[in-house]
């Protein structure tokens, strides 16, 4: 019988009442036991990777009282000032799924960028993205659809297209397959345990790739944790704040132990802990002008007194408009990356996850704190992303400059072409 921490805990405490009754020869070896599980129970929990999930509404909104959560974020929402927006879905690579999320042989229906993508991954272990409906009579190919072979069949008829190229293969009652009959493959691949697609409105292949972490890609750094929020904003105002380093010892100065509800990160009675921070943007020249680099220096200071075992040395490389590698150094806890994805679900909704790879011979804890640490940190931002205005002109002071450098570097993921915010609205006129 396999027994969860939950389950010895409960066990250890039931053992304790029924102690009086036992023998007294019997208490010792029963206590060792005990504290061996206890040990065993904590060890597991240390050990198992962090897993938070944050839906649209549970971060980022200020309960109001007689409203759920749900209905203060909608009510939000509807009454927000949305601004002059830029295009809502960006040219470049986005994540669609974690490679652990789809099995061989299996099939998932994913909504990102205004489409409806149907991922599979074949019997030979390959993965193919295609649109989700069946050009026949627009059955969802993800939804009962199965994987034959490299192909993919479509629920409705049985018509199997090959991911490879989305030729369509055969149609069970049909003696001839028509040689237009065919589905749009998007170019995607699979790299640090993700799948990644790459968008382009005006249907342009790939004009860079995305880069491997050969840590990652030689188990040197094991996967220790991820979260995933959504955000009610526009994607460009999430990696923008790298530019913006003036907020982070304003909003990230104050302990992450004061939470992440802006009302209360200011309380007095952790003033005695703050973070610091000093950091720098740019963009990468030639020939990777798609990328950007923010390097940032985090240290502590405990009721004044520097304490050096949480200083970080991070280097945050920006690859395209949705992926972004962080690389972590501490002194004497090793080295980490952490991957930033941000993928638009709808024009104004973003589903960010962070997942965080550690050295593989450095305590669990360690990493799991950091990612810990950070995801409340992030939180800060949600609350003022699902809740403020795009500002195309900002008033911006000297010491801004970097805000206004990373929008002219981030326009250039955007084509005449690109969806802006109410185009893609249906209406039901016939």
């Amino acid at each position: 019988m396999k027994l969860g921490p939950a389950a010895l805990l409960l066990l250890l405490l039931g053992g304790a009442s029924l102690a009086a009754r036992w023998p007294p020869g019997l208490l010792l070896p029963l206590s060792a036991v005990g504290a061996a599980a206890a040990v065993l129970a904590l060890a597991l929990v240390l050990r198992r990777p962090l897993r938070l999930f944050r839906a649209p509404e549970a971060a980022g909104y200020l309960p109001e009282s007689g409203w759920s959560r749900a209905q203060s974020a909608e009510r939000v929402r509807k009454s927000r000032r949305l601004g002059a927006l830029p295009p809502v879905y960006p040219n470049g690579w986005f994540r669609l799924l974690d490679s652990a999320q789809l099995r061989r042989g299996e099939v998932r229906n994913v909504a990102a960028l205004g489409e409806q993508f149907a991922v599979f991954r074949d019997r030979d272990g390959k993965v193919h993205v295609v649109d989700a409906y069946c050009p026949h009579l627009g059955a969802n190919l993800a939804v009962g659809g199965r994987v034959v072979g490299n192909c993919i069949e479509c629920p409705f008829h049985g018509w199997q297209f090959r991911g490879t190229d989305g030729k369509c293969t055969r149609i069970p009652y049909s003696e001839k397959v028509p040689e237009f009959a065919k589905i749009k493959v998007w170019p995607s691949c699979e790299v640090g345990g993700m799948i990644v697609v790459w968008y382009h409105c005006d249907g342009v292949d790939p004009t860079w790739q995305v880069p491997e972490q050969q840590e990652v890609v030689s188990c040197e750094w094991v996967f220790r944790g991820i979260t995933e929020h959504f955000v009610s904003a526009h994607i460009e105002e999430i990696p923008e704040n790298a530019a913006d380093t003036a907020h982070l010892s304003f909003l990230h100065g104050p302990t992450f132990l004061s939470g992440m509800d802006l009302r209360y990160t200011n309380s007095k009675f952790w003033e005695f802990f703050k973070h610091h921070w000093q950091a720098e943007w740019q963009p990468e020249p030639e020939p990777d002008t798609h990328c950007s680099h923010l390097r940032v220096k985090h240290s502590t200071t405990l009721f004044g007194k520097h304490f050096p075992l949480l200083d970080l040395a991070i280097s945050a490389r920006q690859v395209g408009p949705g992926l972004v590698f962080l690389l972590f150094e501490h002194p004497f806890l090793g080295r980490g990356v952490m991957y930033h994805t941000v993928t638009p679900v709808e024009p104004l909704l973003q589903h960010v996850v962070h997942q965080i790879y550690y050295q593989r011979n450095i305590p669990a804890f360690f990493p799991k704190f950091i990612l810990w640490a950070e995801s409340i940190q992030f939180e800060r931002d949600v609350m003022i992303w699902n809740n403020k205005q795009y500002v195309s002109k900002p008033l911006l002071v000297k010491e801004d400059g970097a805000i206004q450098r990373h929008r002219r570097w981030y326009s250039q993921f955007y084509s005449e072409n690109s969806v802006k915010f109410g185009s893609q609205q249906k209406t039901l006129d016939w």
